[in-house]
């Protein structure tokens, strides 16, 4: 269900938090779905457990997860799939023009692109 490539430049919990923000988006984890406690996803993926509660706590800060105490973590039960996709598709086009950027797109040629879809 979750996986993380380490030979990619994006930081490991950044991988998972778009692991969970895709899975939401694609229907494949629900509201009020539990997810993982972080030492077994961190046993499972062999990754550092503050990594997983990392990526959990951004999770949580942006509202795509609510976390009780004892309990463990849970898909966010009010949030909407239709606004984890478009969220999603906000943090990859982010991505996508840090990218243009360091490989030196101007901002007119972006916008250009933009005023094209829009």
């Amino acid at each position: 269900m979750f996986s993380i490539d380490l030979s990619s430049r994006v930081p490991i919990f950044e991988q998972l938090y778009n692991n969970v923000v895709r899975l939401i988006s694609l229907g494949v984890l629900a509201p009020n779905d539990k997810l993982p406690p972080v030492r077994t996803l961190a046993t499972k993926l062999s990754v550092n457990p503050n990594t997983v509660s990392k990526a959990y706590k951004l999770l949580e800060s942006d509202g795509y997860i609510c976390s009780a105490v004892g309990k463990g973590s849970f898909v966010s039960p009010d949030l909407s799939v239709k606004n984890a996709e478009k969220d999603a598709a906000l943090k990859g086009l982010e991505t996508e023009l840090k990218k243009c950027a360091s490989l030196g797109a101007t901002k007119d040629e972006v916008f250009e692109i933009v005023d094209k879809v829009f």
